[in-house]
């Protein structure tokens, strides 16, 4: 099968190349899935797990990727729940080759029904963002209707899915990113933008919630904005400063089927829209990822025509 692996971490997505696999073979309750479509985070070449095993090994070449949509065409032994042909999407293991290859195989209980109305190229766009947002939101902020919602890079392919949920769950939103972003970060549900390039956005009113996707300086400044009981969750590590009075998360995104079904129910009766920036082929994407034009929203591979 053809597969992009990487080899150096220090030559980051220009040391991506297109290789010949053995095709992926299905362990003890995984599926092998035909793939359709694959999501790509460029920081995951950053990601210890892409570059080792879970006690320390060298792993490479490695294959990186972890969003994916396709259809089952094997069953391991043991395998519930899922059937071949069945049209699927997920999120998966940090740890095993990814998704940017013709097949993966993937543990079956990380993988959720894809509805034959969805494309593929959406189901891709999905679970590490909408994961990300859902459990940002309900699982570490608790976030209840009424309350109001901080969200950094609100224009992004995890801060534009952040902002339609919080939205839908009765969050009065503010958004924040660059000038251009205002109308898209308006369009996805916020009442209110903050321009990070020329607006200090320590001077809206305190919040409930932040929602953190871009670190630094940004995720410091903002434990000032937490009222008392409030909560600071970043999604890029440990929070550089915590609020005075309330709590700061950092919590790394993990597969739930039930949310995935949750989140393309919502997909499909039009109350969330996916923020897909860029769609390459396999044959293409090396150069898509090292492409000097700023995409804004998800890179998507589509591995099959």
């Amino acid at each position: 099968m053809k597969a992009i692996v990487v080899t150096d971490q220090a030559a980051g997505t220009a040391g991506m190349t297109m290789v010949e696999r053995p095709e992926a073979q299905a362990a003890i309750n995984d599926v092998v899935v035909q793939v359709h479509a694959s999501g790509f985070v460029p920081t995951e070449l950053t990601w210890p797990s892409t570059w080792t095993d879970r006690v320390g090994r060298v792993r490479t070449p490695s294959i990186p990727g972890h969003e994916l949509a396709g259809v089952v065409t094997a069953l391991g032994y043991g395998t519930t729940g899922l059937s071949v042909g069945q049209r699927v999407f997920g999120l998966a293991d940090w740890y095993r080759d990814g998704t940017l290859a013709e097949y993966v195989a993937i543990e079956a209980r990380d993988l959720a029904p894809l509805p034959g109305d969805v494309d593929f190229t959406v189901g891709a766009g999905l679970p590490i963002s909408g994961l990300t947002a859902w459990q940002a939101l309900f699982e570490h902020g608790r976030l209840r209707a009424g309350q109001s919602v901080l969200v950094h890079g609100a224009a992004g392919a995890v801060g534009s899915i952040v902002t339609q949920l919080a939205r839908e769950a009765g969050g009065y939103v503010i958004g924040t990113g660059r000038r251009l972003d205002r109308q898209a970060v308006l369009d996805f549900g916020a009442k209110e933008f903050v321009d990070l390039e020329n607006d200090p956005f320590e001077e809206v009113d305190r919040v409930d919630l932040v929602v953190d996707v871009i670190g630094g300086d940004i995720g410091k400044r903002s434990a000032g904005l937490i009222r008392a009981g409030g909560t600071l969750v970043s999604i890029v590590g440990p929070p550089a400063a915590r609020p005075a009075d309330g709590l700061a998360v950092d919590f790394v995104v993990e597969s739930n089927r039930a949310q995935l079904s949750e989140i393309v129910r919502r997909v499909r009766d039009g109350r969330l829209r996916t923020n897909i920036g860029s769609v390459s082929t396999l044959d293409d994407a090396v150069a898509a990822f090292n492409s000097t034009k700023r995409i804004r929203g998800k890179t998507v591979i589509r591995v099959r025509p």
